[in-house]
């Protein structure tokens, strides 16, 4: 019934974090922290290559990973496109195991995140750290609910329309149906229709999950697995102290 990252979704991806379109800086600063790095790197969760590739371009080596084949479709096109190769693999991030071992592996925009249960969260913790050559990093990004808003009650609908260069139009309804703040997840289903002229061509069904942490939390879980020398920084500003829960967490850790 549900897709996990399926076509509709990717071609929303794609359209509204295109190749190269930093949020809130994140491609810069990962591209700044990975430039002394000569050996391989690992992008987990690649997606369409929306960081993938502007690391390729600085003359990084780079591979990827991601659990969608759709997304990785539009991925190796878009490097068809540049005349750039990358390695890209089809796993989920909690059980894989790759041919190469790596200087560093990166899960930026809190697609962490997206591994709805604990137990798969630290399964995926130690898979990097098993991929890591000795030194090797982990940089991951996470970051906290918005306990404030609304976003949070049960049963409330949002509805995107997203307006295609072809002229099709695709539609997502987000309906959210669990809340649990005892064990931190978040489940909501999303409804995407995609229309050519008033007809529906397609419809896509998409359960999506997040499972949130505290910043002592996931440095206490970064420890368990084996990571040293922890440094959490705010903002893509690096060592720079979180001071809010609005901000965005980046913790880089040592094999």
């Amino acid at each position: 019934m549900f897709s996990y990252y399926g076509a509709l979704n990717s071609e929303v991806y794609e359209f509204t974090k295109p190749v190269g379109h930093s949020i809130n800086g994140d491609i810069e600063y990962y591209r700044e922290r990975l430039q002394s790095c000569g050996g391989r790197i690992l992008e987990a969760g690649v997606g369409t290559g929306r960081m993938l590739i502007p690391l390729l371009e600085a003359g990084l080596t780079v591979d990827g990973i991601d659990y969608s084949p759709e997304m990785l479709a539009v991925c190796r096109t878009r490097m068809a496109e540049r005349s750039l190769n990358a390695e890209l693999y089809e796993g989920n991030l909690q059980h894989f195991s790759l041919p190469h071992k790596y200087e560093a592996i990166v899960i930026p925009t809190g697609s962490f995140l997206l591994i709805e249960k604990r137990e798969e969260s630290i399964n995926a913790m130690k898979c990097m750290y098993e991929h890591l050559v000795p030194g090797g990093r982990f940089i991951v990004d996470i970051f906290l609910p918005d306990y404030t808003g609304t976003d949070f009650a049960c049963g409330n609908v949002y509805t995107t329309t997203h307006e295609l260069p072809s002229g099709d139009v695709i539609t997502m309804e987000q309906k959210v149906v669990e809340v649990d703040f005892l064990h931190q997840h978040w489940v909501s289903y999303l409804k995407y229709e995609k229309w050519r002229k008033g007809n529906l061509l397609q419809t896509e069904l998409q359960r999506f999950a997040l499972r949130w942490y505290g910043i002592e939390e996931f440095r206490l879980l970064l420890e368990s697995v084996g990571f040293k020398d922890i440094v959490c920084s705010a903002n893509y500003q690096y060592g720079a102290e979180p001071d809010h829960e609005k901000q965005t967490f980046t913790f880089e850790a040592r094999k």
